[in-house]
């Protein structure tokens, strides 16, 4: 039997990243209740070779195993922090990369990070159309964080914490259920 993977991409462009931090925390809590293992990945890790990139085959081999972790997960965890009241430019370009079909039916969570409240519509009005697109199963509990939800880099918000765990359940769920249907075919 082949261990779940939960895969977690952030948008961010630098380092340290509360995106990051963020994106690694849920898709952590997301693997320790399905029992899978986790993976997290950033724009950086996909390398030079990326940004000029029109199609996956112009990607290096560490680039192009990403790509391949990211469309393989059981569940994938997305996000990216806020930039002009949406994702970052190559976070899009890494999903222009894919194959439409390449997430259909995929469990994802959706998160987003920025400066305050007024972008907290990302979530919805940016990334679910998104993963819309590609027909992916997107939770119904979108998380946003603000700089306010963090000290020190680390996720201190009990609210921000109560929503990730609500998309974890979700999520959950979910998986489970393919499972059970799965077994019972």
């Amino acid at each position: 039997m082949t261990k779940k993977l939960v895969v977690g991409v952030s948008g961010n462009l630098t380092r340290p990243s509360k995106t990051k931090a963020f994106i690694t925390h849920i898709a952590g809590e997301v693997a320790g209740r399905i029992g899978a293992s986790s993976a997290i990945f950033d724009i950086e890790d996909l390398g030079s070779s990326f940004p000029s990139a029109r199609r996956i085959s112009d990607l290096d081999p560490a680039a192009r195993n990403i790509v391949t972790q990211l469309t393989g997960a059981d569940v994938l965890v997305a996000g990216s922090p806020t930039f002009k009241g949406s994702y970052t430019g190559l976070f899009k370009h890494l999903f222009d990369l894919l194959d439409p079909a390449s997430l259909r039916g995929k469990p994802v969570i959706i998160a987003a990070t920025g400066g305050g409240e007024r972008h907290s519509l990302i979530v919805e009005h940016q990334l679910r159309p998104l993963f819309g697109f590609f027909e992916a199963l997107t939770m119904p509990s979108a998380i946003y964080a603000s700089d306010k939800d963090f000290a020190d880099g680390a996720l201190v918000s009990e609210a921000i914490h109560v929503r990730a765990r609500q998309a974890v359940a979700e999520v959950s769920n979910v998986v489970g259920a393919t499972r059970n249907v799965g077994l019972a075919a």
